[in-house]
């Protein structure tokens, strides 16, 4: 009997979260703790595309490298995951609106980082979904649309970083301090999240302490929406999966029922 998964929200952070052991060992435990998916959806903050639109489903396209400055040896990471062809069918049908496929587009970073870490034999299928639009009401009504797949077997994670200031942080070490401004935003979304107050969270722009400097761009939080979208009850609290910070941004993950 295919067991009903949670749908995540994940800090995706970066090529070098693979080499830091809390981090790394943080997802790897999350992931041992849930039922083993059929499959996994990937919303990330990495891919941005409209109308709705689902990336490679056949096995063999390569993998992004979407980022720069790193070690060269980033760029040679492999993830060769199963097609999900199947997948993709299956959301064409939820959906009720046209959905276009990029057949050659790869999983990006942040889908395969963490994925790398939580599921490291790549046995899963994974397909990745671009996000449209970043407001807040309708991501969270493509995550209502796709709740189905959650009894289906099928991980569906919103992979992005609760706080992404990068243009304001002044040191690039792990164990940074975290700026004010993360913190904030930080323990505020956690509050709110928490009282299940999802009107004040889809206000953050408004509402949200350290703003706009969590989040000059808005890429990384708006698959938080899509993810509280696919919960059995909305204004019910997540479970906090991860906390703390990297590099000063907040990495805080969570799972909803």
């Amino acid at each position: 009997m295919t067991r009903k998964m949670p749908a995540l929200y994940i800090g995706h952070g970066a090529p070098p979260l693979l080499e830091d052991p809390i981090w790394s060992g943080e997802l790897a435990q999350w992931s041992a703790d849930l039922p083993r998916p059929t499959a996994i959806l990937v919303i990330s903050a990495h891919w941005e595309s409209a109308p709705l639109t689902l990336g490679a489903t056949d096995p063999g396209v390569g993998l992004i490298y979407d980022f720069g400055g790193f070690a060269p040896k980033y760029y040679n990471l492999q993830y060769p995951t199963p097609g999900a062809a199947d997948l993709a069918a299956r959301i064409k049908g939820l959906m009720g609106e046209p959905v276009t496929e990029q057949p050659n587009r790869g999983l990006d970073h942040g889908a395969y980082i963490p994925l790398m870490k939580m599921y490291p034999d790549a046995d899963i299928p994974v397909l990745q979904m671009s996000i449209p639009t970043h407001n807040p009401e309708k991501l969270f009504e493509i995550g209502r649309k796709l709740a189905p797949l959650r009894d289906e077997g099928v991980l569906i994670i919103g992979s992005g970083f609760l706080t992404h200031g990068l243009p304001f942080l002044k040191e690039f070490r792990i164990e940074a301090t975290p700026p004010g401004w993360s913190v904030e935003f930080d323990l505020w979304a956690k509050e709110v999240l928490e009282r299940g107050a999802l009107d004040e969270l889809m206000d953050y722009k408004r509402l949200a302490p350290g703003m706009p400097y969590a989040h000059p761009t808005v890429e990384h939080f708006a698959p938080i929406f899509i993810t509280l979208g696919t919960a059995t009850q909305a204004d019910a609290a997540p479970q906090m999966a991860i906390e703390g910070y990297w590099m000063g941004l907040a990495k805080r993950s969570f799972q909803v029922a």
